[in-house]
Order: structure tokens, then C-alpha cells, then sequence
């Protein structure tokens, strides 16, 4: 298993809904990176169940895709 595999596998555990600590794993980010990109609004998108904060892996996925480049002067991957 890859390196990102395995992350996403622990990660995961059988549910597709993560807390912000399962994601910022999950993303290779540290929990409190993430809570800081909730509150700026550049982060992944997020769901309130009740008063937890749940991210989706489809979300996550969707976001990291969004965020890829080929070099660093790259606005992002246009497609």
C-alpha cells in the first residue's frame, strides 16, 4: 500500500464522513491548519451534523483535485 493509501484507509475507517482531525490526516494537514481554512473559508467543504464539523472524503478529494498544479507559477490545473 502507498503512503496515501494507507493514510486514507486509517483515515476512513468504514465511514465516508471525517472529523477535522481524520481530515487534516487524511489531507496530510495539521488539525488546526484546517480549522484555521474553515474560519477563511479556502478550506475543503464541511457539514454541521448537529454541532460537529464533518467533512465528506468525496469533498476532500474534490477539494485537494482542485488545488493541483504543474509548476509553481500555476494558478491551477485548467481543464
Amino acid at each position: 500500500m502507498t503512503d496515501h493509501t494507507s493514510r486514507a484507509a486509517e483515515a476512513r475507517k468504514g465511514s465516508p464522513f471525517l472529523s477535522t482531525r481524520e481530515a487534516a490526516f487524511y489531507l496530510g494537514l495539521s488539525f488546526r491548519t484546517l480549522e484555521k481554512m474553515r474560519l477563511t473559508g479556502n478550506g475543503p467543504r464541511f457539514r454541521k451534523h448537529g454541532r460537529f464539523v464533518r467533512y465528506h472524503i468525496a469533498d476532500l478529494d474534490a477539494w485537494s483535485e482542485g488545488r493541483r498544479h504543474s509548476s509553481t507559477s500555476d494558478e491551477g490545473e485548467r481543464g
